[in-house]
């Protein structure tokens, strides 16, 4: 079997997003029904822009798990290792949108949603091993077994490369919800990303695991922890991205904001297909950009996430500032 370039582990869900902007979720009329889930959301964008990608998840024995198997085969990520827990059922998620920035989430994943319950032997190690970029996140840390089963695949992941570390993207997707405290999440966070070369997360996030709003001492702070490159979304403000050489601050791609709930996630795919792809620093972080900004300017996720031509033709509108330093 050819290595993948993309392999993904988290979250997966599906949204119930409403027809109807602006209003409290007691006054919707209707709702639409899209696969969600920040890491399978990654694996979507990431087979959109043409990687051969994965997604490792658990949804539960109902009718929405034919239903995320059937969406994930349609966007091109093959769906092997989304496994069935058999008394669980598979996690929705309401919102309400609210733009340009108030889009409050409501999440059903209780008692317990199946992608908590991934144990080590949902994966294919040698697969996870080989992939070029492998993707975890913060939610899979926030209950068991599925922390100890990331914890044990990033450690898997930092063996395989021999003299070199292979892309291991981790990705902070803090939701205070699913935690008893932010020192707790911190925790576990920061013995994540020991394993990890890559980071992703907005301010919030980013203080939770080194205590920093500030962009450039969380950076600096993230590449202590051993990491290669790390990368802080600013939200309004744009995307902070440094590696120990290298310091690329955009601007934000500025368009409508519709639903502002797909655009880390369709930044994130865009980083990983980069990455894999042996993408400069500069084109990668770009494009993810305005894949973020592209995504906000829509109201579905996954369904509306942005191809690579799209994302070049605003890139060639938009012309974003950048400061660069070597």
């Amino acid at each position: 079997m050819a290595a993948f370039d993309v392999i993904t582990t988290g979250r997966v869900g599906v949204d119930l997003y409403p027809q109807q902007s602006g209003v409290s979720l007691a006054d919707v009329e209707t709702f639409a029904k899209y696969l969600g889930g920040s890491a399978t959301n990654v694996s979507v964008q990431a087979a959109r822009l043409g990687s051969r990608s994965a997604v490792v998840t658990k949804v539960g024995d109902d009718p929405f798990g034919p239903f995320v198997r059937a969406a994930l085969e349609r966007f091109g990520v093959d769906p092997r290792w989304v496994g069935t827990d058999p008394s669980l059922r598979t996690p929705i998620v309401f919102c309400e949108i609210h733009p340009p920035d108030d889009f409050p989430l409501l999440f059903y994943r209780e008692p317990k949603a199946p992608d908590m319950n991934l144990t080590p032997e949902d994966f294919d190690v040698q697969a996870v091993r080989e992939a070029t970029v492998f993707w975890t996140t913060g939610t899979g840390l926030s209950d068991e077994p599925a922390r100890s089963t990331t914890l044990e695949m990033l450690e898997e992941r930092s063996r395989a490369g021999g003299g070199s570390r292979p892309i291991t993207i981790h990705d902070l997707d803090h939701r205070p919800v699913f935690w008893e405290s932010d020192a707790d999440a911190g925790r576990w966070a920061r013995e994540a990303l020991e394993h990890a070369t890559v980071s992703v997360e907005n301010q919030d996030e980013v203080a939770m695991a080194v205590g920093t709003r500030d962009p450039e001492e969380a950076a600096a702070a993230l590449l202590e922890l051993g990491l290669e490159l790390a990368i802080v979304k600013k939200g309004p403000e744009g995307v902070l991205a440094r590696t120990r050489d290298e310091r690329l601050d955009l601007a934000p791609v500025r368009l409508d904001v519709v639903n502002g709930l797909g655009a880390g996630d369709a930044f994130g795919g865009t980083l990983a297909h980069g990455l894999a792809h042996g993408w400069d620093l500069e084109r990668t972080i770009r494009a993810a950009n305005a894949a973020g900004a592209i995504a906000a300017s829509r109201l579905a996720c996954a369904d509306d996430f942005p191809t690579l031509s799209e994302i070049d033709h605003v890139l060639d509108k938009d012309g974003s500032a950048h400061d660069r330093d070597h």
